[in-house]
């Protein structure tokens, strides 16, 4: 279960917003504790806020009385109405909230069922109630809950990163903010792209795009970056939000900076050589756009193809899971620019491959299984059939599991020491 804590001075706005799911059938008010009860036991923002009134009037100095908690545990746990009651009652009291007006609101509106808390973390007197060590605390008895109500632990799960699994933002079934900051919060710590480009062709992936504003104040030029969810045509399906809303990984400024570090990495890049090889085998033994792209699905690699109103390609990008790379294809190689495929896809001019170093190109087996053992060795799943319509969406499943919350950058390089050291006990036996 993943406790997250937010504090602001809006109390309204924090009960409008998940009154807002219960007069959607989207929610329901779920416990109360020291709120004013009606007769009917249905509550309205209007008759909630006078229940917090008297704390609000007495805080002395707390800038941010407000305490929105949101308990999250894994779609995967089966918790009761009655289970979700007790959690928050146990979660307030070990926090220091037991004696605070509370509501517990239940949101069915995503597959991950979850509760608000909405309370004030003033007391009678006006006087802060204590923050100190608050994420630890919260993590403690988070993991304490876990344990008295048999739910997933969130830190074993984090442990491994094949757990982590992020889909592309469906616009249709709501909360479109949650569901885009699951991937933005991590695209930027997990993948090397070397400028805005190649991040929005990774965004699209997951059906999310990226504008960057420019403007002044008080005289001075400012940039910033707003982030919209995409329909199933490419097409913006939601308002814009803010980059800061998910954090400073999602921000102009640290977007300059993650450019400028992916750019030297990418040199380097150890893989770089098969994934040219790669595609350009299946350009080689494809007959049309839509095999050569399902080609490298299966290998694990997405294309994206940018086009103007007239249909000519003017942009073509490779994103590599495998290596968490995005690469423009004129990076990888002038046989492997947007001309190529343009004269390819809308001329009918289709390109002869470079053959390999030792003068014969590898046939589409080898390329098969050399890609596969590269694939297997960070232990992905090489999908075979890929023929339903969904199968981009299904493949970003499979390697979203890239995108984890633990700091294991070096997880890879970990998993090939590990079988390494297995291969030399053997030959020692």
């Amino acid at each position: 279960m993943i406790a997250k804590i937010g504090r602001g001075n809006n109390l309204y706005g924090a009960l409008a917003y998940n009154q807002q799911k219960v007069e959607k059938e989207n929610g329901q008010v779920l416990y109360t504790n020291k709120i004013i009860e009606t007769p009917d036991g249905i509550y309205a923002t209007s008759q909630l806020l006078r229940s917090f009134e008297p704390y609000l009037l007495a805080n002395r100095k707390t800038e941010k009385p407000i305490l929105h908690i949101s308990l999250n545990p894994d779609p995967k746990d089966k918790v009761s109405d009655e289970q979700f009651e007790k959690l928050a009652q146990k979660y307030m009291q070990k926090m220091g909230y037991a004696e605070q007006p509370f509501v517990v609101f239940k949101h069915t509106d995503l597959e991950r069922t979850h509760i608000h808390i909405v309370s004030v973390c003033v007391d009678e007197n006006g006087r802060k109630i204590s923050d100190k060590f608050e994420k630890r605390r919260s993590m403690d008895v988070c993991r304490e809950l876990e344990k008295q109500y048999c739910l997933i632990s969130a830190i074993e799960k984090k442990q491994n990163p094949q757990n982590q699994i992020f889909k592309p933002v469906d616009y249709k079934a709501g909360d479109i903010k949650s569901q885009m900051a699951s991937v933005i919060r991590h695209l930027p710590k997990n993948y090397k792209f070397e400028g805005f480009g190649a991040y929005n062709a990774l965004l699209s992936l997951f059906n999310i795009t990226a504008e960057e504003i420019k403007g002044e104040f008080d005289g001075i030029p400012k940039q910033g970056l707003v982030y919209f969810a995409l329909n199933e045509k490419g097409e913006k399906a939601s308002n814009p939000f803010k980059a800061s809303l998910f954090g400073k990984q999602a921000g102009y400024v640290h977007l300059q900076q993650r450019y400028a570090q992916s750019k030297e990495l990418l040199k380097n890049e150890p893989s770089k050589a098969l994934l040219k090889t790669t595609i350009e085998m299946c350009l080689q033994t494809a007959s049309e756009e839509k095999e050569f792209k399902k080609r490298l699905l299966e290998r694990g690699i997405n294309t994206v193809v940018r086009r103007n109103t007239e249909g000519r390609v003017y942009g073509i990008t490779f994103v590599d899971h495998s290596s968490k790379s995005v690469w423009n294809g004129s990076q990888l190689g002038k046989n492997l620019s947007a001309n190529v495929f343009n004269d390819w896809w809308n001329n009918g001019n289709k390109m002869e491959q470079p053959v390999q170093g030792n003068g014969a190109p590898k046939n589409n087996a080898t390329i098969n299984e050399d890609v596969k053992q590269s694939h297997n060795l960070f232990g992905f799943l090489v999908k075979e059939d890929l023929s339903n319509s969904h199968e981009e969406n299904r493949l970003i499943e499979v390697f979203g599991a890239l995108l984890s919350n633990a700091k294991g950058d070096d997880y890879d390089e970990g998993l090939f020491a590990n079988q390494m050291k297995k291969k030399a006990r053997r030959k020692k036996r």
